[in-house]
């Protein structure tokens, strides 16, 4: 019993200092806290009447300055991206300068306020302040520190979880027994009609077996690999479709996508979804146009399929929309901000864009 109640504590202390809700509480506890610590310290204890309030006063505020200096600059600007020496460095100088302006003004306006003793030990006190309020600021620092390593922990929870499922509704979608029954027919129809087409066939459906069992399993794949990947699919597609036409292009160089890596199966969803949505019920030509390039450390995604109005999908293909949701937050997870995602539909054509940084 005892365990579960301290579990339960630690888990209210981690909400409030991670989640966004609790912001503005959080920052209502910081600046109390610092407040209270500056009432109770020697260097103000030190005064007496009014002057012991203005002393918090001009000290608190540079204070809380430089807290939120270190908060909103420092750390994420220098501190988490690696630059430790720098970091620091521009910490110590903030304090050094802060204190210097702090001093001069207690000085220009309460001249002759400053006990005896402080008027001594000037110096002696302006680096022990520097020595106290380092410690605090890095408190701050700390904080930042441990949200960005709890942010980063519910992320990788969460896309693990999103890629286990897109896995297992690969298994169940792309690996079925319908799929590979048809795929097989169809290749059996080729062996008598056109048996050098029947032996493409079987190697297309070998390549794009062993990918999806074996080489799609890493957190990185080759672009390459997606792209011979998504061809393939498209190419078996073709043989269960009847009037059904396809492409991929690219007009990057091969070397650049020989050697481009990016997380597996970004684009699989998409490309399944435009094969399924692209039925013409009056058995005109549909088509899947797919083009991928790579152009300033940045790859560009487009893929297109025509559309029938008056065609009705399943309760199977309606529910493709969830494997929508799971890539948009997949991306979300794994880009943040830095991508960006397009869809535009009309009557006869649906178009998705796709850009995410290398």
């Amino acid at each position: 019993m005892g365990y579960n109640t301290i579990e339960v504590q630690d888990t209210k202390v981690i909400r409030f200092i991670t989640e966004d809700k609790y912001r503005l509480l959080r920052h209502i506890v910081l600046l109390l806290a610092m407040l209270a610590i500056l009432s109770y310290s020697k260097d103000v204890t030190e005064y007496r009447g009014s002057f012991r309030a203005l002393k918090v006063l001009f000290v608190y505020i540079p204070l809380v300055f430089m807290c939120y200096v270190n908060i909103n600059i420092l750390v994420p600007v220098f501190f988490f991206k690696g630059r430790y020496l720098i970091y620091f460095s521009l910490l110590v100088l903030l304090v050094i300068l802060s204190l210097s302006v702090m001093s001069n003004v207690l000085e220009i306006f309460f001249p002759n306020t400053r006990p005896d003793i402080e008027r001594d030990n000037a110096g002696r006190g302006f680096y022990e302040s520097i020595i106290i309020l380092i410690p605090i600021i890095l408190v701050t620092t700390m904080i930042k520190l441990f949200q960005r390593w709890m942010r980063d922990n519910q992320k990788i929870n969460e896309l693990n979880k999103i890629n286990f499922n897109m896995e297992l509704n690969e298994l169940r979608n792309q690996m079925n027994p319908h799929f590979l029954f048809n795929t097989l027919n169809g290749i059996k129809s080729l062996v008598r009609s056109d048996p050098d087409k029947a032996g493409m066939v079987i190697m297309k459906l070998s390549e794009f077996l062993r990918y999806q069992l074996y080489e799609n399993n890493d957190e990185r794949t080759l672009l390459k690999s997606e792209i011979n990947f998504l061809s393939n699919f498209l190419d078996l597609e073709t043989i269960r479709r009847d009037n059904l036409s396809v492409k991929i292009s690219t007009d990057t160089d091969c070397n650049i996508i020989k050697s481009v890596f990016l997380p597996p199966n970004l684009f699989t969803t998409f490309v399944e979804n435009a094969v399924k949505h692209s039925v013409n019920i009056s058995g005109e030509e549909s088509f899947v146009y797919v083009n991928i390039d790579v152009k300033d450390n940045t790859l560009y995604f487009s893929c297109v399929n025509s559309k029938d109005p008056n065609y009705i999908p399943s309760a199977s293909e309606k529910s493709s929309g969830l494997g929508l949701g799971n890539i948009r937050r997949r991306l979300e997870l794994l880009y943040g901000h830095n991508h960006t995602l397009d869809i535009n539909s009309t009557e006869t054509k649906y178009e998705i864009k796709l850009t995410i940084p290398l």
